[in-house]
């Protein structure tokens, strides 16, 4: 018997946002001219990504913004990133890699260069916990585009999957950027680092129009600079790790740093009472068989912590907890135990925002 628990991909990120700039008529910072200065709320937002963005930013009255300029500014980088690094643009420069032969190079953006490389640093600390290629066996797991009915593979076509998957299989040229595979069936997929990069994309282009107090969102990762309008740091929810219903399991206070999450609980399918999660282990190519239920990363930028919470995720509590804890990553895990959960902090969350209480 096989049951099917699937969420849309911006509802197993983890994240419930509570954007404290989108009600009431204004805004104050820490930074005014005058005491007395009023600060507007802004709010931009849309699809991309298979997802959607929001964007708050406060600024002062007396400054004149261009909203609709701006949403077009954002629309159009974020639609560049797309065409950069989604694998369902037949003509993006990540789907051309996909298709091109073996040792040669294909010439790419810097932009593309700058997240594979990314997450080649992140490959290697790991020995391949988090690694870019592991998309044939997300397919074949029935979690990829083509979902399929809900089966567990044969052990031999698990490995022969294995043999296409593999980070060591890419090489990253950085002058004349450019990317070559080494093998012939090397799928690349960005989609665990590239929601990342595009959030710190918007917040250095809000950055360079000198706005100071804003909050980014994407399918569930942000950055935030600056403070909300009660001249505070801007507050995120994490989402408790349970499938039937979306409730906060602690509020987050955010300023000056990017945060993203990762978690199992959402998108899964059982066989025999059986569950199997969506997040593939690329060193056994099979899905995670741990109690963790969730992971939050807090650091400079959303596309490493976008990279390491899928890392940590695969990791699980142990492992992820000691080699988070070695690397100084702030990270805050929720874990499976009996009915319950039980959190755990490294020492670095604990150094950046304190043990917030629970909400």
């Amino acid at each position: 018997m096989t049951s099917v628990n699937r969420g849309k991909k911006t509802l197993r990120r983890g994240v419930l946002l509570l954007l404290l700039c989108l009600t009431g008529t204004a805004c104050q910072t820490d930074e005014p001219t005058s005491v007395s200065e009023v600060w507007e709320k802004r709010l931009i937002q849309g699809p991309t990504m298979g997802t959607s963005y929001h964007i708050s930013i406060c600024t002062p009255s007396s400054e004149q913004v261009n909203e609709t300029q701006l949403k077009q500014e954002i629309d159009g980088l974020l639609q560049k990133i797309n065409q950069q690094m989604s694998t369902y643009i037949k003509e993006s420069e990540l789907s051309r890699f996909n298709q091109s032969q073996p040792d040669q190079w294909l010439d790419v953006s810097p932009e593309v260069v700058k997240v594979v490389d990314a997450g080649l640093i992140v490959s290697k600390e790991s020995a391949g916990a988090f690694d870019m290629t592991v998309g044939p066996l997300v397919n074949l797991w029935h979690f990829g585009p083509d979902p399929g009915k809900k089966t567990i593979p044969e052990a031999s076509r698990i490995e022969a999957a294995r043999q296409s998957v593999g980070y060591h299989h890419i090489e990253v040229r950085h002058d004349q950027p450019a990317l070559k595979k080494l093998i012939p069936d090397v799928y690349l997929d960005l989609s665990a680092i590239a929601k990342g990069y595009a959030v710190d994309a918007v917040a250095e282009h809000l950055e360079a129009q000198s706005i100071k107090n804003y909050l980014v969102e994407i399918g569930g990762e942000m950055r935030a600079r600056g403070h909300n309008n009660q001249r505070l740091p801007w507050k995120v929810g994490i989402e408790k790790p349970v499938s039937e219903t979306r409730v906060v399991q602690k509020i987050v206070p955010l300023s000056n740093l990017s945060m993203a999450t990762s978690g199992n609980y959402r998108n899964f399918f059982e066989v025999d009472g059986v569950s199997y999660a969506h997040t593939i282990d690329p060193r056994t190519g099979r899905p995670v068989n741990h109690s963790l239920a969730s992971v939050t990363v807090v650091g400079e930028t959303c596309m490493n912590c976008d990279a390491v919470a899928t890392c940590l995720m695969v990791l699980g509590p142990e492992e992820g907890y000691n080699w988070a804890k070695a690397r100084k990553i702030a990270a805050y895990f929720i874990v499976k135990e009996g009915t319950g959960f039980r959190e755990r902090y490294t020492p670095r969350w604990q150094e950046l925002l304190g043990k917030v209480n629970a909400s």
